[in-house]
């Protein structure tokens, strides 16, 4: 038995059932799901769930189902790493890395959100479930549908890293690739829904699959001793992750589950795509959209669908949020990797290189606890900075040719 009680709108506040739909129809505001606190209170403590499973399931009382999960059951409880190296170089002694570019089934942390909407889709009675992607969420969902048995289209960009095209192939989707950007698929996946019967994870179930980011934020506080952290940078795509970072720091404040969630929350984008950070610095409540211009891909949306939002979460944290162009993440990919041995993809080169910003702006002190949010894997991504790395030297099966070499590398 869940605890969602509903679906509401988040600008007028009204009511509507649980069913597959994301839009109000009175003022055309986004649906957000609705949840019984009271009950949920009564039932969930720091104890309970820490005898839960072993993912992110252990919060399943917080998530959006009726019934059981039925695919995904291994996502989640992904490291969080003491960053002491980088933070040395970043001047930082309470640095810490929330790593989902690792354990989970594709290596991003869209296996969270995908993993609610392919369960939910179920139980609404789909057999088809499709999404407009810039490359992560096309791997999960085409993963997870594989699992679900269910069939999957799924439309993406055309220029997308062929790593990401061959790791959504495998798994046997339909993949469509699309001559546009990622705005321009995505308004097309709109006009498909409305004469397809499909469950489009991030259209039509997107009230419901957005809720599967809030288990990012919950596994830091409690990998942390059940504490918030002062500051965490959160990479921007459609503002999705980061709006669930903040409700989900506040429904473990009003839950008991933590003391207080004073957490100062940074947005972090590529300077060539970059409608929301642009936002925050210059002071302004509204977006303007912009085209696409960058390698960080799986983030370049240039007309973000909680994109205003996302501007509210970091200016009522207290945040702040910053951009980087396409040199400096490259640079960052390779920082971090140098460091601390994690090969992120491009958007955790932007958040890398956002935290280096905020740092020398002294937005984030010395030995304040700080998280980055690594959201993905650099093998999906490496083209972005094979060009950088030092050619390998090949040398014969003799010694003598080894020593050589090894003079030439230390000369």
């Amino acid at each position: 038995m869940g605890y969602v009680q509903g679906l509401r709108c988040r600008e007028c506040g009204r009511a509507y059932e649980k069913l597959p739909q994301h839009v109000c129809e009175f003022c055309f505001g986004p649906l957000e799901c609705l949840y019984d606190y009271d009950a949920i209170r009564a039932r969930v403590s720091r104890a309970s769930i820490e005898a839960g499973p072993p993912s992110m399931w252990r919060y399943r009382d917080l998530l959006p189902l009726d019934g059981e999960p039925t695919v995904g059951l291994h996502v989640g409880m992904t490291p969080l790493v003491h960053a002491k190296n980088l933070g040395e170089v970043l001047g930082l002694t309470n640095l810490w890395l929330k790593n989902d570019s690792v354990s989970n089934p594709t290596l991003s942390f869209k296996d969270r959100v995908v993993a609610v909407a392919v369960s939910k889709a179920r139980e609404f009675g789909f057999d088809t479930v499709a999404c407009a992607s810039t490359g992560n969420l096309a791997n999960s969902l085409a993963a997870h549908a594989a699992e679900a048995r269910m069939r999957s289209y799924i439309f993406i960009p055309a220029d997308i890293e062929s790593g990401k095209v061959v790791s959504t192939l495998v798994y046997g989707a339909q993949l469509v690739g699309v001559r546009g950007n990622y705005d321009e698929v995505n308004r097309l996946c709109s006009e498909i829904s409305d004469h397809y019967h499909w469950a489009f994870v991030n259209i039509n179930i997107r009230p419901y699959y957005g809720d599967g980011s809030k288990t990012f934020i919950y596994e830091v506080i409690e990998q942390l001793g059940w504490r918030a952290p002062d500051h965490i940078v959160v990479p921007v795509a459609g503002s999705s992750l980061i709006t669930k970072v903040a409700k989900g720091l506040k429904e473990f404040e009003m839950l008991g589950l933590i003391e207080n969630a004073k957490t100062k929350i940074y947005a972090a984008q590529a300077s060539g795509c970059a409608p929301v950070t642009t936002a925050i610095k210059n002071g302004e409540d509204f977006i303007r959209p912009v085209k696409p211009n960058t390698i960080a891909k799986s983030i370049a949306i240039g007309n973000p669908a909680d994109g205003y939002y996302g501007i509210q979460v970091c200016r009522d944290s207290g945040g702040y949020g910053d951009d980087v162009c396409d040199d400096d993440i490259r640079a960052s990919m390779r920082l971090l990797a140098e460091t601390e041995g994690i090969f992120t993809e491009t958007a955790g080169g932007v958040t890398i290189g956002v935290l280096r910003k905020l740092v020398e702006q002294g937005r984030i002190g010395r030995d304040e606890l700080a998280v980055a949010s690594i959201t993905g894997n650099g093998l999906k991504t490496q083209e972005a900075v094979a060009s950088l790395l030092p050619d390998r030297i090949d040398i014969d099966t003799t010694l003598t040719s080894f020593r050589e070499a090894y003079a030439q590398m230390n000369a």
